[in-house]
């Protein structure tokens, strides 16, 4: 039987967006909180694979950060939602409502 982390791993990847702009939304956060958030979901990610992905949601003008001085060490990017996020994320949260009721009613 195939591994469930491996065979839903493009699942979780294309839904790793909308976690993150769930994560953000209402709140002003730094990197650390986003990881620390997704830790314990499917969605646990790293570094590596979160800072390109912010950057491009930057690029897409649907997060936006600032500089906050850090009394331990250099200043950290804190990141929040644009009004562009919030509808992008309203957006996903419609669809996401529409595929599981339609995969819902496809069961009856």
């Amino acid at each position: 039987m195939p591994n469930p982390d491996e065979q839903f791993a493009g699942l979780r990847k294309g839904l790793l967006e909308f976690a993150i702009l769930k994560v953000v939304s209402g709140r002003t956060v730094y990197v650390g909180d986003i990881l620390a958030a997704l830790a314990s979901t499917p969605f646990a990610t790293q570094e590596g694979t979160l800072y390109p992905l912010l950057s491009r949601l930057r690029r897409e003008e649907l997060v936006d950060y600032q500089w906050v001085e850090s009394g331990a060490g250099p200043p950290r990017k804190y990141y929040q939602l644009t009004a562009k996020g919030a509808a992008r994320l309203d957006e996903l949260a419609a669809y996401w409502r529409h595929l599981t009721d339609t995969l819902e009613q496809l069961g009856r």
